[in-house]
């Protein structure tokens, strides 16, 4: 018999990235929240400059409920699923934001009419075969002011190069327009980002720094960023890195509006006959506990958002909640390997040491519709950035480019020589949602409690090779420009379990082809909404961390601007 809790007014399923941020604004209206996280505080004592801790151990991702819950893969609705080798997810107060690049990019305008805009510009047979491909119900105009908050709330370092319609060759002329400059200027520059920018000139690109929620100077109290390294599998110890950890869930937690149940798993979201839900079930020091609430928000990360909602039956919904039309799970799709399957050798030392992945160049004119893609046979297109932090074991499995053998003492020599210079980008290529590409449960896999896991159904498809292909080739002539003397480009992989994963219950204007509504809630069930990735329609040539905590900002606020009638 579960234990009857207190009602409480909102009940946030994850405290991450999303549901980290959406506490605040509701937090200030008033309203009593209650924020249930798997995970707990995390001890920035913790976080070491430790290469073996942080990239060999990975003791800061390795928690237990992600890591006994990864998602199978599969290549084809027929075909056998696999489970992947580990979940890049994490559970913790603050979540995937303690340990991430905190990359802070918007999307473009034309990432949220991808669809019509493809039509006006190239024709409907521009668009991907089997693509389930629709517009977002809203645009970047109506994104833009949360943006700009979260912007600020947060703290992101960067350089603006449209404020208003006035273009800034310093900052990325291809972004929307914004209404300010960002809080703070962009991390430092370093000799090897240097060097890019300089090639990318020469080729008559356009360089910026690119975004990042990192103090580039103290910050609402919190320190500057020591470019020590370690940013990408690890905390920041000094709090430089603006997880939600330390930034909006403090600031909540001072109202005395909100309070965290930590180490606390859902298992269930329990609606009514009427459709409405009513609250959640979790499990805590092995005891189950059902917490009352007038309004959920689902902020699980997008393969947990489609499980729970799978899971969570009733006479109301007996395919799984909000899942009447069969949509929980649809539209699914992630960034392909953003690595890129390109790697560059220097024949001198280009200093890529420490620092941090945030730290470096981009360019964008090979992103979104930023160029003519008549006669290419994909949409969409990359960001390129190169960028600095490298550390010795992970310079020890570098590439020998055909120079020497995999080991050995030749092999010895060749790394001893040359590590320190070779360096591979982050390239980040549009995707879209397709008919065949899905997220359901495993009818054979399941987790500790014995409930099934996510499966991902997912393969390659032309639109996306196409476009991955002709950014390598843009890659190459970059780091050649550069003066790099051998490229090694390789097909890259296909995305399984992704950190950049989307989709699942997509935001629309249409029930039957969405989940949630523009504001983010549920076209079935009107107390429930739903927060992070898996409502978006499009991923963008980027990160999404920034545009789903806009989404949760606005969300939230939309929430408790329009109590009285979404509580009804």
């Amino acid at each position: 018999m579960a234990i009857m809790l207190k009602p409480v007014d909102v009940a946030v399923i994850g405290l991450g990235a999303a549901g980290g941020v959406a506490v605040l604004p509701l937090a200030r209206a008033g309203l009593r929240i209650v924020g249930i996280e798997a995970g707990g505080w995390m001890d920035p004592h913790s976080f070491r400059p430790d290469e073996i801790h942080n990239n060999v151990r990975h003791l800061v991702t390795s928690v237990p409920k992600t890591q006994r819950e990864i998602p199978t893969i599969r290549t084809s609705p027929g075909a056998p699923a696999r489970q992947a080798a580990a979940h890049p997810m994490m559970n913790a107060i603050g979540g995937t934001s303690i340990h991430y690049w905190a990359q802070s990019w918007r999307l473009k305008p034309w990432d949220f009419k991808s669809r019509s805009e493809t039509i006006r510009r190239y024709g409907a047979g521009a668009i991907p075969a089997g693509s389930t491909l629709e517009d977002w119900p809203l645009g970047y105009d109506d994104l833009e002011p949360f943006y700009d908050k979260i912007e600020y709330e947060i703290g992101v370092s960067g350089k603006a190069g449209n404020i208003q319609g006035r273009i800034d060759p310093a900052g990325n002329v291809y972004e929307g327009p914004r209404q300010r400059e960002y809080p703070m200027p962009p991390l430092r520059g370093s000799d090897f980002s240097e060097l890019m920018a300089d090639a990318a000139r020469k080729l008559g690109w356009k360089p910026f720094r690119a975004p990042a929620a990192i103090n580039s100077q103290p910050y609402k109290g919190r320190p500057n960023c020591a470019y020590h390294g370690f940013c990408g599998t690890g905390g920041c110890h000094i709090g430089a890195k603006n997880s939600t950890a330390v930034t909006t869930i403090p600031e909540a937690l001072k109202s005395k509006n909100f309070r965290i149940e930590d180490y606390a798993q859902v298992t269930r979201i329990v609606s009514g006959a009427d459709g409405r839900v009513t609250g959640v079930s979790y499990i805590k020091n092995r005891k189950e506990y059902f917490q009352p609430a007038k309004v959920v928000l689902l902020a699980s990360y997008t393969y947990e958002n489609s499980r729970l909602l799978l899971l969570s039956k009733s006479k109301a919904f007996r395919n799984g909640l909000t899942n009447n039309r069969g949509q929980v799970g649809r539209h699914y799709f992630g960034h392909w390997s953003t690595v890129g399957g390109v790697t560059a050798l220097f024949p001198f030392d280009i200093n890529v040491w420490y620092g941090l992945p945030a730290q470096g160049t981009t360019v964008d004119e090979w992103a979104d519709d930023n160029f003519d893609h008549a006669g290419l046979g994909f949409i969409g297109g990359t960001t390129l950035h190169v960028h600095t932090e490298l550390h010795p074991i992970d310079a020890a499995s570098m590439a020998t480019f055909g120079h020497a053998p995999g080991w050995g003492s030749n092999w010895k020599r060749f790394v001893r020589e040359n590590a320190a210079r070779f360096a591979a980008p982050y390239l980040q290529t549009s995707s879209f949602p397709y008919e065949t590409t899905y997220l359901d449960l495993d009818d054979a896999v399941r987790d500790p409690l014995g409930d099934p896991v996510c499966r991902i159904t997912t393969a390659a498809k032309r639109n996306e090779t196409l476009a991955q292909a002709f950014a390598q080739k843009k890659m190459e002539q970059w780091f050649r420009v550069a003066g790099a003397i051998d490229v090694m480009v390789q097909p890259p992989a296909v995305p399984g379990v992704s950190t950049h994963a989307f989709g699942g219950t997509r935001m629309g204007t249409n029930p039957e082809t969405s989940v949630v509504d523009q504001w983010g809630f549920a076209h079935e069930a009107p107390n429930l909404g739903i927060l992070g990735a898996s409502t978006m329609g499009t991923s963008g040539a980027r990160n999404p961390t920034l545009t789903v905590q806009a989404l949760a900002w606005r969300t939230a606020e939309h929430l408790a601007k329009n109590w009285k009638d979404i509580v009804v």
